[in-house]
Formats: structure tokens, sequence, C-alpha cells
């Protein structure tokens, strides 16, 4: 039988728990901070590491490193949050920055699963390569269509500021929405309906899909 992680109680089990691999080019120690958690002195602890780490690998695996291959670099604003420290968010900070806990089980809070027992994760990304355009005007939407056509996320929700936006990941969802705080506000696409039909005219210019190459990761010597 596979043997379970503790939640960290010491520093170093928690700096041993950040340097965890969640793909490629992130760690668990990406996704930990919080500008929340640190103005009030809160700390963001898993109180389950391994279903964690297996929510952020299905995130960063499958929606983030996608992303940094056309991209390059993205911005991470926020990730992994622990109950306790969305519980303090959602009830104790004004304006409220989080939305009550069971509605981010499967999302921000990594360590939960969903209403319907699913696990995953949420991080909340800006596109540096894309935030120039959105600052002079460009719509979100041209980003959003480019998600929809490329990444299988949960979901997707803009931000008004640099086009930032929470995308989520959630095992077995097939089930897609895309929506926004940003003008135009409310939903571009829920499941069951149809995508604009000359969407990807929007992202024409874009970067090719995965086109950026790193040099290969060698095999571990004798």
């Amino acid at each position: 039988m596979t043997r379970r992680r503790r939640a960290p109680g010491s520093y170093t089990a928690l700096e041993d728990l950040g340097r965890e691999r969640l793909s490629r080019h992130f760690s668990f120690r990406d996704f930990l901070h919080s500008e929340i958690g640190s103005f009030y002195g809160r700390p963001n602890l898993p109180e389950d590491p391994d279903l964690a780490l297996e929510a952020g690998r299905g995130l960063a695996r499958n929606l983030l490193e996608p992303m940094v291959e056309t991209f390059g670099p993205i911005d991470i604003r926020s990730g992994y949050r622990s109950v306790a420290l969305n519980d303090f968010g959602a009830t104790q900070v004004k304006p409220q920055k989080m939305a009550l806990s069971p509605k981010n089980y499967g999302g921000h809070i990594w360590d939960k699963r969903d209403a319907k027992g699913r696990i995953g994760a949420c991080a909340t990304v800006a596109v540096p390569w894309f935030i120039p355009q959105a600052r002079a005007g460009r719509s979100w939407r041209d980003l959003a269509w480019w998600l929809y056509d490329n990444l299988p996320f949960h979901e997707a929700y803009f931000f008004p500021k640099n086009a930032a936006f929470n995308l989520t990941w959630r095992d077995g969802s097939e089930a897609r929405r895309i929506l926004s705080y940003a003008h135009p506000k409310g939903s571009l696409i829920r499941p069951g309906e149809a995508p604009e039909a000359d969407r990807a005219r929007r992202y024409a210019d874009f970067p090719p899909f995965r086109g950026i190459t790193y040099p290969p990761i060698p095999e571990p010597g004798p």
C-alpha cells in the first residue's frame, strides 16, 4: 500500500512538498503564494498533499504546459488555496476576493473533490504575450476562443485587468464554459451551446500551437 503524505508539520516538510514537480515547467511551490495569506499571516498548507499534487499535475500537464509551449512564460496570479485560507478570504476580507469554500472544491482548493466526486484544480493566469494587446483594447474573447479550440479545460473565467483568467481543469469533465467579469460581461459559451462559427479569425495571428521547443531533458546517468 502506498503511504500517503501527511499535511506539512514543519518548514522542511513544506519545503520538500514545494519541490514536488507537477510538470516540466512547474513545481507545487509555484502555486502556493497568496497575497491574502502573506498580508494577514495566514498559512496556505494542504490537508491532503497527495490529492493536491494529483490535481495540480492534471492542471499543469493538460492546460498550462501547452500554453507555455505556445506563448512562452505565463504569470500565475493565484493557484492552490487551503480550505482555512479560502474560508478566511471568503468571510473576513473586504472586498470579498474568494468564493465560499464548497464552491472552490476541485477549483482553487485542489485537495477537495467537487460535489460530483471529481478532482480538479484552478489557477489564475495571465499571458504576457497578450497583456500589451489587451491594454491596447484587444478583446479577451480572442484569447478565450483560442483556449476553447486548443485546451481541455472545464471552465475559464476572465477578469478586467490584463485579460487574466481563472482556468480550471476537472478530471472527467467534458462540459466547458467561458464566463467574464470583463466587458462584455457574462457568458461567452456554456455547455451545449454552439461556439462562434468564425472564431478562428480572432486568433489567426497567434503563435503556432505548442510551437516553442525546449532542450530535451537528459536521462539520469548511471
